[in-house]
Formats: C-alpha cells, sequence, structure tokens
C-alpha cells in the first residue's frame, strides 16, 4: 500500500515540463563535466594510458579462465549451474507474478545497506533485478573459489577484482535500477540529476581531470580553524618535516616527553580533529608535553628522499631537538600505521646502535611483518611494483589520490558507490564531516622512499627476517628491548588485527597487544567522552591465533586511552613543572598546526 501511495504522489507531483527542462539542464550539466575531463588531457596536463591495474585484471582472469575452458565437462557443468539458477529465479517470478507466495531465491545479507529500500522487496521489477545480480555475483564468485591450481596471490587478486567489479555492476548504482533514486528523480521532476551532475563537473574540475569523489562537505572544516585546533608551536622545520610542541594545559606534566610519528600517507590531524575528538589535545590535558612530527607533503624535487632520510629527518632529528627543549634524553613514543612502522625500524636501529634514547614504544594499528597484511596485498608483487616505479620515475612523486584510491576500494561500497549514488544520482551534497575531509585530504609520496617501503615491508617482509637494512645498518627487532603497547582495531581493513598480532612477537621486550573495537581510525581516534566501542586486553600473545585470543581475552566498555595512560605513567610516574613550548636555541618559528599540513595535493 506504502508503495502505491509514493508512485501516486509522485505522479502527482511529476510535471512533464518540468522534468524535460531539468534533463536538459541535467545533460548541459554532463557537457561541462565531460569538458572538465577533456581539458587537461588537451593541453598535455594529463596523458590517459591504460592503468596499470587493467592490465593485472585482463591477466588474472584470464589464469582463472583457462582453469575452466581447459576442460570442455568443466566448463559445461559451469554453464549449466549457471543457466539452472536463472531458470529458478524465472520460474519463482512467474510463479509470484500469478499471486503465489515465493521465497527468493537468493537474498541480500542483512548488512548490505544498498538494498534496505522497501521497494526491492515489494516490487517484482526491482526483486527480479536485485536476485539476478545476487546470483550473478555468487556465480563469479563460485568461478575463482572453485578454480583449483591457483596460487593464493593469484587466487586473492582475482577474488579482489571479482568483489570491486560486482560492486560496481550493482543495479543501485543506476538511476532506472534503484527504486529509491527512480522515486526521487519522478518527485523532483529530475532536479536531483541537475544537481547531481553539477557536483560531478566540480569533482572532476577539483582533481584536475580525475574525479575526486566529495565525501564530506569542506565548509566549517578548515584546518587550525574548525580541525586541528590544539594550541602549541612549530618549533623546529626541516625539508621534510616540521616538529610542533603542544602547549601545556596542566601546572605538572610526566617528566618523559611524547613524541609522536604519524604516517606521511596522511596528515598528523588525524589524531588532532575537532577538540572533543582530539587525541592530542586529550593527552596535553592528562599532564604530557606532546610534540608531533608533520610531515611535507613532497613534490618532485624530493622524489628521491629514501626511508632512511625519513629516519633520520624525521623521529632521530625529532629526538635530538625534544633533548635540546626539555633537557630529557629520552623521550616515550608512538607511532600510527606506516609511521609505526618507521618508528619500529628506528628503534631497531637505535639498538643496533647502542643509542638510549626511547623510554617506551607505542603503535597504534601499524605492522611490523606483513605475513596477514590483508587486501593490500592484492596491489604487491614484482610486476605491479615494477610499474609503479615507472611511473612514479617521472613524477618523482605518488601522488597521494591513487593511494587514497586504493585504501577507499578495499570498502568500495562504503567509500566509492555510496557517495556515487548519493551525490551524482540523488543529488544530495554530504555533510560535514572531519574524518572524511581528512580521509580525502591525500599526500604525495616520495618515489624512494615509497619504493623501498613496498619492496622491503609488503613484497620481501624484511623488518621480522632480520634482513632489513637502514642506513648501512642490518635491523634486528628482537633487539627492541623497551616495553611496547601495541594497538590493533578489530575490523581493520589496512592494518589487520591478526597481522599486529602476529607482529608482537618480534619485539625482545615487553609487548602489551590491544584490541580495539571498530576500524583503522574509528578504532584509534575513541575519546572516553563519547563512550564508544570497547577493548580487549589478554596477556597471552606467545604463538596464538587472533580468534583464540580474543577467545580468552577481557572485554572493557568504553576506549582504551585511559588504559594507556595508566600504562604509560606506570613506565615513568614522575612529573615536573609544565614546560614552556620551544627554548632560546629553538624559538618558535608558527602556530600550530603548521604550514606543512596546509599543502594540498
Amino acid at each position: 500500500m506504502s508503495d502505491v501511495n509514493t508512485e501516486t504522489q509522485a505522479s502527482k507531483s511529476f510535471n512533464a515540463e518540468a522534468f524535460a527542462m531539468n534533463i536538459a539542464k541535467a545533460m548541459e550539466s554532463s557537457g561541462q563535466a565531460l569538458a572538465a575531463y577533456l581539458k587537461p588531457r588537451e593541453n598535455g596536463e594529463v596523458k590517459d594510458k591504460p592503468p596499470n591495474e587493467v592490465g593485472e585484471v585482463i591477466k588474472t582472469f584470464s589464469t582463472v579462465a583457462e582453469y575452466w575452458l581447459s576442460d570442455r565437462e568443466r566448463a559445461a557443468d559451469l554453464q549449466t549451474k549457471m543457466g539452472k539458477a536463472y531458470l529458478d529465479l524465472w520460474g519463482t517470478t512467474a510463479r509470484r507474478m500469478a499471486g503465489e507466495q515465493v521465497k527468493p531465491a537468493i537474498e541480500p545479507s542483512p548488512r548490505d545497506k544498498r538494498f534496505k529500500d522497501p521497494e526491492w522487496k515489494t516490487n517484482q521489477f526491482f526483486d527480479f533485478v536485485l536476485q539476478l545480480y545476487l546470483l550473478t555475483t555468487q556465480w563469479a564468485e563460485a568461478l575463482v573459489k572453485n578454480a583449483d591450481g591457483l596460487d593464493p596471490h593469484t587466487r586473492k587478486k582475482a577474488e579482489f577484482y571479482v568483489q570491486q567489479i560486482a560492486n560496481a555492476l550493482a543495479p543501485s548504482n543506476f538511476v532506472l535500477t534503484n527504486p529509491e533514486v527512480l522515486r526521487e528523480t519522478l518527485a523532483s521532476n529530475g532536479d536531483n540529476l541537475v544537481r547531481g551532475m553539477k557536483m560531478l563537473a566540480e569533482d572532476i574540475e577539483a582533481g584536475r581531470g580525475m574525479l575526486r569523489i566529495r565525501q564530506s562537505d569542506p565548509s566549517n572544516l578548515v584546518v587550525g580553524v574548525n580541525m586541528a585546533t590544539t594550541p602549541g608551536k612549530v618549533i623546529y622545520q626541516n625539508e621534510l618535516m616540521q616538529l610542533i610542541q603542544y602547549t601545556p594545559a596542566t601546572e605538572s606534566v610526566l617528566r618523559t616527553p611524547l613524541l609522536i610519528v604519524p604516517p606521511w600517507i596522511n596528515k598528523f590531524y588525524i589524531l588532532d580533529l575537532k577538540p572533543e575528538k582530539s587525541y592530542i589535545k586529550w593527552c596535553v590535558d592528562q599532564g604530557i608535553t606532546v610534540f608531533v612530527i608533520s610531515w611535507v607533503n613532497p613534490d618532485k624535487e624530493l622524489g628521491k628522499k629514501t626511508f632512511d632520510d625519513y629516519m633520520k629527518q624525521g623521529p632521530l632529528t625529532a629526538m635530538d631537538v625534544i633533548e635540546q627543549v626539555t633537557g630529557e634524553l629520552k623521550v616515550h613514543t608512538a607511532g600510527y600505521c606506516v609511521g609505526g612502522t618507521l618508528l619500529a625500524s628506528t628503534l631497531a636501529w637505535l639498538a643496533e646502535k647502542r643509542r638510549q634514547r626511547v623510554t617506551s614504544a607505542t603503535f597504534f594499528a601499524a605492522q611490523v611483518d606483513f605475513t596477514h597484511a590483508g587486501d593490500l596485498l592484492v596491489f604487491v608483487d614484482e610486476d605491479q611494483i615494477s610499474a609503479l616505479e615507472r611511473d612514479m620515475e617521472s613524477a618523482g612523486v605518488l601522488e597521494g589520490g591513487k593511494m587514497a584510491m586504493a585504501f577507499n576500494m578495499l570498502r568500495s561500497n562504503d567509500l566509492i558507490w555510496s557517495y556515487v549514488v548519493s551525490n551524482y544520482l540523488k543529488g544530495q551534497p554530504p555533510s560535514a564531516f572531519d574524518l572524511l575531509h581528512w580521509n580525502s585530504d591525500a599526500t604525495r609520496m616520495p618515489a624512494a622512499n615509497h619504493s623501498y617501503y613496498l619492496r622491503n615491508c609488503y613484497l620481501e617482509n624484511r623488518l621480522t627476517t632480520g634482513s632489513m637494512v637502514l642506513d648501512n645498518t642490518l635491523l634486528d627487532l628482537s633487539k627492541v628491548k623497551v616495553p611496547v603497547y601495541n594497538l590493533a582495531t578489530r575490523e581493520d581493513h589496512i592494518a589487520p588485527a591478526e597481522s599486529v598480532l602476529y607482529g608482537s612477537q618480534f619485539f625482545g621486550g615487553p609487548v602489551k597487544y590491544v584490541l580495539s573495537g571498530s576500524g583503522h581510525i574509528a578504532g584509534v581516534v575513541n575519546p572516553p567522552a563519547s563512550g564508544k566501542y570497547q577493548y580487549w586486553t589478554n596477556d597471552n600473545i606467545k604463538g596464538v591465533k587472533l580468534a583464540d585470543w580474543v577467545k580468552n581475552a577481557t572485554e572493557h566498555k568504553g576506549s582504551w586511552w585511559p588504559d594507556w595512560l595508566q600504562w604509560l605513567e606506570s613506565l615513568d610516574p614522575e612529573r615536573v613543572p609544565a614546560r614552556a613550548v620551544g627554548s632560546e636555541q629553538m624559538p618558535p618559528i608558527e602556530d600550530a598546526p603548521g604550514s606543512y599540513v596546509r599543502v594540498r595535493a
């Protein structure tokens, strides 16, 4: 009945003349989108060539096809199964049209947000389209799953590519096969498409000829105004980083300061979003002297900068500056994601040099071993890295948008297609969301550094095998004896919890492994005041699988931040009077968050 009412309301408000006018406007805006796409190609700013990924997809699917086509009986059986599924669907649809109550041939997962609209079930056309899509997807997934003889890497790539193609071809992504979009189009006389095509043109222009999908409304989200507002100063800078010291908020502070090493793949202010979400502000409020590295957004001139350079000009230089400013030889350290990988490498380098500069190390969703590195391994093999290195050779850097797209593809329904539907089909601009604004604020990466990281970590897994060489020094993680707080997040697609747990065993000192609820970002940026999620603790980390570790773990409600602070204070509880920012030798250069973080890719 509700669907009839909806259709009646849509027909009452439908105006054929207005609809035709809006379709014309939408076509005009789509022409502007095409012009925005073509312009940088015509003036030579962008040179189109097939992406390396296309070749990988073709090569991978060819391997799968070769298996099925090499045996005539096997191929015939495959076709029979697909044909039977389609015939069953047609049969149930015909019976339903005749008025029978028929159980669907296949149903979407209850967690699949794409098909929540009631009309996917109540309208026979949309129900048929949905089931046809789900059966085809199921068949394609079975092609890979049942292809015996595929090596694990090829199978993983094939599964990933099938999922990406299936997500892209979902009926929810098209006007005529999405009931919600179709209703909106009729009810608004196509005004949604006018707004959507206008946004599409703007987003292609913003991406300089490439589509940069807006995930958040940038208004009221300005670095240094609405985000990254914790008071502090840049007290040192070199060509790779600015070092920020934050203004104390308590009369006394922990004697040992904290140095945070964020990833250079993204910007540091993920740890200093709005004040109520800011991990940095929270640390300052607890009486910690906080220093944070803000990495440069590199251009071609910095393309030769290596992993060695990032260690020397990053955490090692920061430790020297902190000693000059505070008089403290040793610091607490924290590293996030790839910043954590760099920090672990730096600790191993310091251990080999027998330099005692660190009291503790905290890792946020960071990997040191890449055996279980998850879906990102899809992008890593000799052919793909070599192709990427050739692309980076001329530019000197990897453009931030390419890495951002790789991360978004890990959750493409949530981070790509939901915005395509909402922005360009429904014409609904996204709301202001600081976390997603940060997610789209991508950075470039120097070619030399990125190549080293991909090869030594993802491809060859050298850090935990004792074969990684940094600054002419062979690294051995077992010589790292400082206490470690190793945080993983349960739904992490980038640094899987299993991978972080497995990596914990390679350190030579005491390791506290903690598992937080949610994912790579929300599981880390989880202030106590929000009362969200939970975390688990279990002292047994030696040779145990994640499922077994969780089974015997203790669950704690809320944020892990207070647990970490208690751990930190147990290592060195001594407090001293709050320190001034900078010193005579290191006078403040500019206000936090500094100028490096404001450079957009």
